[in-house]
């Protein structure tokens, strides 16, 4: 009995120790600042802002202590979708680039990023975007 008590103890041990995890893609970070680099979220200019996605779904957006925005949920398919984002200062469109991956555990990463519009300026800051808008 204690042998097939420690083997199915052994058994149910392997089979919860299988692959079996998923790796959302990193989140997309951005701050938008005006042409002096005052964040405009931190100063009041930029008060409303919203992103949709080419359905015209809403996504979700999450403002950050130090006035980042965070771009939530998008980036897990294979190929190329558009987004418009929509705020008081200036609107813009741009697209994400996304591929799935597998590793230690299967998910999927944002390849590239294209912001297009009138006069726009976007630096990618190693962690976050920043774009004048002004």
């Amino acid at each position: 009995m204690k042998k097939i008590f420690t083997f199915l103890l052994i058994t149910l041990l392997l089979i919860s120790c299988e692959k079996d995890c998923y790796n959302a893609p990193l989140p997309i970070v951005f701050e938008f600042v005006n042409s002096n680099n005052e964040n405009l979220i931190a100063n009041g200019t930029l008060t409303t802002y919203s992103i949709l996605d080419e359905n015209n779904v809403s996504v979700q957006l999450t403002k950050t202590s130090d006035n980042k925005v965070i771009v939530e949920n998008v980036g897990a398919y294979n190929g190329t979708k558009n987004y418009k984002f929509y705020s008081n200062i200036k609107n813009l469109d741009l697209s994400i680039q996304s591929s799935e991956f597998k590793g230690a555990c299967d998910g999927y990463q944002i390849n590239k990023l294209t912001f297009t519009g009138i006069d726009i300026e976007v630096t990618d800051e190693k962690g976050y975007y920043r774009i004048v808008l002004e």
